[in-house]
């Protein structure tokens, strides 16, 4: 019964990794960026969740609807400002660019907030599922990431916007060629990765405790995820969540927690030797 609880626990934190996964592989599979102030939009998220409950008493989850929007919005702002000029630069330039803003972003939330942790204090008890018991925090963080994991995928296959951007990330010039204005659609893009990117650290935030460095824990979670799923496939990087999660669950049953980190980075290894497109992506 231990194992099919810590399993289950497992599985819904994974649906919250493969969230914030699938904003940094969104960005790399429509402009081939690889988005290194991913951890930042998850912390300003985190922030944005604790003050808008402890200082104004919003609703956490009501919190992460209005940090999904200022995450969009950060987004095609670090687009605008970082990105738009190097986006046909060599890989070097985006890493670094958005590597600079990480810089920037860390050492104002820093000057703001302080390394101090903080937590949201908020609980909804929790749900019996036969011999499981798991927090109702965490079910609902999961539902909550199912849904905007499904968001995002109508608004990609069932909307004009989508079809642009699935036109841009498989030929910009000829998208560009039949009218789509390719300037805004990877401003779009990149603005649709940091919202669902903050979306997971709103979520994160209500069942973890935080501080301004702790988004850098998720993005390297976010790393494996993706490589797990395939760079680019943003539903290889949801199930990606789901491995991902089911070991952080099922490891400290068997061993001292400190070794996940062990096994997940192992594992990344592995398939960066053995299937370098990731277990959903094509073979080279």
């Amino acid at each position: 019964m231990e194992f099919l609880s810590f399993l289950v626990d497992g599985l819904l934190l994974g649906f919250v990794y493969g969230v914030a996964a699938i904003g940094m592989s969104l960005i790399w599979g429509v402009m081939k960026v690889i988005n290194l102030s991913h951890n930042v939009l998850i912390v300003y998220s985190m922030f944005g969740v604790y003050l808008l409950f402890n200082s104004l008493g919003v609703n956490p989850y009501l919190a992460i609807i209005v940090m999904a929007v200022v995450g969009l919005l950060m987004g095609v702002l670090i687009y605008t400002v970082a990105l738009h000029r190097v986006i046909e630069a060599p890989q070097l330039s985006t890493l670094l660019a958005t590597f600079s803003v990480s810089m920037i972003m860390t050492g104002l939330a820093t000057a703001m907030w302080t390394n101090s942790p903080r937590n949201v204090d908020f609980s909804l008890g929790s749900l019996s599922l036969g011999p499981v018991t798991l927090p109702g925090t965490r079910v609902v963080a999961a539902l909550a990431a199912v849904l905007a994991a499904a968001g995002l995928f109508l608004f990609l296959y069932r909307t004009r916007p989508g079809r642009y951007i699935r036109a841009v990330a498989n030929n910009r010039a000829a998208a560009e060629m039949v009218g789509v204005p390719s300037n805004q659609i990877l401003a779009l893009s990149f603005g649709l990765g940091a919202m669902v990117a903050a979306i997971s650290g709103g979520l994160i935030a209500t069942f973890f405790p935080f501080n301004v460095l702790s988004g850098m824990n998720y993005q390297l979670k976010s790393f494996v995820v993706c490589v797990l799923g395939g760079l680019g496939n943003p539903l290889g990087a949801l199930i990606g969540g789901l491995i991902l999660g089911t070991l952080e669950g099922i490891i400290p049953i068997f061993m001292e927690t400190s070794w996940v980190p062990v096994f997940e980075f192992g594992l990344f290894v592995f398939i960066i030797i053995f299937r370098p497109s990731g277990l959903f992506g094509a073979k080279q």
